[in-house]
């Protein structure tokens, strides 16, 4: 972590007073109980999974559609912190099949039930069928695996968000926002809580992540020069996914307090620092073809050719913020977690409407983006939904 720390021009990492103050408590809940985490093998799932297990829980399965990165996260487990008495299992199941039905149906009995299963990117609104696959996965299946846990007894039940969720300008942050309105429906039968979070250094799919891709295929590196964002490490983000679902009230939704320690920084200040710990020093390139031309000699030379550029893409937020003005603030409780506090405010009507007009266009497997759009816009008139007609498909 401390590496990552330095590269996010940090010293400290977020939590360490609360998880002090709590670490009793926390590991009391944990070795008590049962979790099943959901989309488990994800970058932010992989570090919840973790910060479980490491409390010695007495039952901890885990759910991810994909298989390999199961396989990594058990390998990664067993060789760092070996074995717990309890049971620890995996699964590599589509948590919107009929396989992952039976799976519930034949136990399915946890005290914990946590989602972690996201489309997260902000690319994924630039055709019609990713777009409509992010509302499923982001909404339906969030409301699905929340009904099942009410049937089964879950104690409680936590899923992310986003802090693109507070006030949304793409498609992405629009669906989780949404998903919020179907969770304070459910938080009526069961104790729900939601974290709202920053970018998550070198999650899986992440510009920073393709850093590491790009060293070793020998290839540029391409960064925003004219965004911020805040970034949390890994450890972090499973941290604080696990506080918020052990201490969060029904409808809390936790977030990392803004101060000197969680500041925002731009992507290609930290690709500098990123190069100059691996020995290289930036060397600024005019464009695409330079940059690919250079990365065949610079690096010898000790350089590494880079290309900032400013943004000019489909639902790019120009600042990032947790909560909104009309939303209740906790800045007390904890002393790095900021608390949204919700009532259950949601429009059931028009989540019953969603839901059937969403049905419907599947069923005739026929929808455009804008078919989608209009129906966000009826659950949040607000939305400011930035369209540019450029995606970061059709950049390096």
């Amino acid at each position: 972590m401390n590496n990552t720390l330095h590269l996010l021009g940090r010293t400290e990492a977020l939590f360490t007073e609360d998880l002090k103050q709590l670490h009793e408590q926390l590991a009391q809940h944990v070795q008590d109980a049962s979790f099943l985490v959901l989309g488990g093998a994800g970058s932010i799932g992989q570090a919840v999974t973790k910060e479980i297990f490491k409390r010695h829980p007495k039952k901890l399965h885990v759910v991810d559609i994909s298989e390999n990165n199961l396989v990594e996260l058990v390998r990664d487990i067993r060789s760092s912190m070996g074995y717990i008495k309890g049971e620890f299992a995996t699964y590599a199941l589509d948590i919107g099949s009929s396989e992952y039905d039976a799976f519930i149906k034949q136990d399915g009995k946890y005290d914990y039930v946590l989602n972690l299963s996201a489309l997260k990117h902000v690319r994924s609104e630039k055709d019609p069928y990713t777009l409509m696959r992010m509302i499923d996965t982001n909404i339906f299946n969030t409301d699905k695996t929340m009904q099942q846990a009410i049937d089964k007894g879950t104690k409680k039940y936590f899923c992310v968000s986003t802090d693109k969720a507070a006030n949304p300008v793409n498609m992405m942050g629009a669906s989780k926002r949404i998903m919020e309105m179907f969770v304070m429906r459910k938080s009526k039968q069961i104790d729900v809580s939601m974290a709202r979070f920053a970018n998550v250094a070198f999650s899986d799919g992440s510009l920073l992540h393709g850093f590491n891709q790009r060293i070793q295929k020998e290839q540029p590196l391409v960064a925003p020069n004219d965004i911020k964002r805040y970034f949390v490490t890994p450890q972090e983000s499973g941290e604080l996914c696990l506080m918020s679902c052990i201490f969060g009230e029904n409808r809390d939704i936790f977030f990392p307090k803004l101060s000197e320690h969680l500041h925002l920084i731009t992507f290609a200040e930290i690709t500098t620092r990123y190069l100059k710990n691996l020995g290289y020093d930036a060397f600024i390139c005019n464009d695409e073809n330079q940059a690919r031309e250079l990365s065949k000699k610079l690096p010898a030379e000790g350089k590494w050719p880079c290309l900032f550029t400013t943004s000019d893409t489909t639902g790019e937020k120009d600042f990032e913020e947790f909560f909104t003005e009309n939303e209740q603030l906790d800045m007390h409780r904890f002393k790095s977690l900021g608390v949204i506090k919700n009532d259950a405010l949601y429009d059931e009507e028009n989540l019953n409407h969603f839901t059937q007009i969403i049905k419907h266009l599947k069923s005739e497997l026929s929808w455009s983006k804008e078919d989608i759009l209009k129906e966000f816009l009826k659950l949040i008139p607000d939305f400011e939904h930035k369209e540019t007609g450029k995606y970061l498909d059709g950049k390096m």
